[in-house]
């Protein structure tokens, strides 16, 4: 069987495929002891979200605060798109995701009565990623939403006011 799938060894892909499947699951199971990031990404991680951009640990703390928003979530990556050359040290990837958001009760209570449960994503990540020692690890990673259900979260009023400034969008605070 041939190891290459155009440009990228399998092998890479594979891993790679991996590497977004655990971070997910991570966030997913809020296993965030500490040095979890490193399984992940890169000490100089730069993160673009809806919420700005951030670097390093600043990086980290905001998918720790952006999961902590929720009682529960689940992500899911399909359709990762991995570009390597063989023996790179670096690589491009990009992936779809699906993510499901259950609002704290708090939330839930602030908006009262019949307010939806879920805040729902459909977004495409995009990273580059760098071979290290320990395995491919991502040094730069965006989200973008494609489209949205539900209500966001409820966000303090700093992080409103960045959300408003960066998109014009109204964030809920």
């Amino acid at each position: 069987m041939n190891e290459m799938t155009g440009t990228t060894n399998l092998r890479d892909h594979f891993e790679i495929t991996t590497l977004i499947s655990g971070f997910f699951r991570t966030m997913d199971e809020r296993r965030f002891d500490e040095g979890w990031s490193g399984a992940y990404f890169t000490d100089d991680l730069r993160t673009t979200t809806p919420l700005g951009v951030a670097e390093g640990a600043d990086a980290v703390r905001h998918v720790e605060e952006a999961t902590g928003r929720f009682a529960a979530t689940l992500h899911i990556s399909s359709d990762v798109l991995v570009q390597a050359e063989p023996g790179a040290r670096t690589a491009n990837a990009s992936w779809n995701a699906h993510m499901t958001h259950v609002h704290l009760d708090s939330t839930l209570q602030a908006r009262g009565e019949g307010a939806n449960p879920l805040f729902t994503v459909g977004g495409i990540y995009e990273g580059n990623l760098l071979r290290t020692d320990s395995g491919w690890r991502i040094n730069r990673m965006s989200v973008r939403a494609v489209w949205t259900t539900g209500e966001p979260p409820v966000l303090p009023e700093e992080t409103a006011t960045r959300v408003t400034e960066l998109t014009g969008a109204q964030a809920s605070s």
